[in-house]
């Protein structure tokens, strides 16, 4: 029997492998909402509306803060993607179609995840600053065309991949086709999403929105640490 499939990644489960991709995935998703705290740790400007009130405390950062939130996703995010071949590997030899749909999901997030989506947006963010301190009247519609060229196209192809990412993890641990019981579908991305996104009911305070803009890296958080923490009782 061929135990690993078309990409040479062996199907069967490797339970010490595992838990150390959960690890460094808890580890990178620690890292990401770090970057993810330097962009969205600020007060909006609450007599402003629309995109000029979400954009801005983006005014307030420094460089530096642009700089290393950058950095940060763009090294943690491909960490994070390369860990979900843990999980990967939980479902590959019971239900290899939601494994292979899982794993063009895993694809998507690699490619389009640092560079498509973060980087991007922290570039918005850079661009909008220096327009507003040259040409306050113009920088608002600027900024707005940069992102609709630069950052919206990567952001859909990312939720796309996203999706049946998500889609396929959530189908095959319910339907209890991997070792895990079935109720631990909940650790999954999307649930920690939902849970950060209830905060806003908190309002417009810096803690709150420097949270809240982490939280696809509060839901790796969430998932990569479920997942350890219920290991010991999916390997009996």
């Amino acid at each position: 029997m061929n135990t690993y499939d078309d990409m040479g990644i062996d199907k069967r489960i490797d339970w010490p492998r595992i838990r150390k991709l959960f690890v460094i995935g808890l580890v990178a998703g620690c890292m990401v909402f770090v970057g993810d705290m330097l962009l969205g740790y600020g007060v909006e400007d609450q007599t402003l509306t629309g995109f000029a009130r979400m954009l801005s405390p983006y005014l307030a950062l420094s460089d530096g803060r642009i700089f290393w939130s950058a950095m940060l996703g763009l090294i943690g995010i491909p960490l994070e993607g390369l860990c979900y071949f843990g999980i990967y590997r939980l479902m590959a030899q019971k239900a290899p179609g939601h494994a292979h749909a899982y794993r063009s999901g895993i694809l998507g997030y690699l490619v389009f995840g640092g560079c498509g989506v973060h980087v991007p947006c922290l570039s918005c963010a850079f661009f909008y600053k220096y327009m507003m301190a040259q040409s306050p009247d113009t920088a608002l519609e600027a900024a707005i065309r940069f992102g609709s060229y630069f950052l919206v196209p990567g952001t859909i192809l990312f939720f796309i991949f996203f999706l049946v990412h998500s889609i396929a993890q959530i189908s095959a641990f319910a339907k209890g086709l991997t070792p895990y019981p079935k109720w631990c579908w909940i650790f999954s991305i999307p649930v920690g999403m939902a849970f950060t996104a209830l905060l806003n009911v908190f309002g417009n305070h810096a803690v709150i929105n420097g949270i809240t803009a982490g939280w696809i890296s509060v839901g790796n958080i969430w998932m990569f640490g479920g997942l350890l923490l219920i290991k010991s009782h999916a390997e009996e």
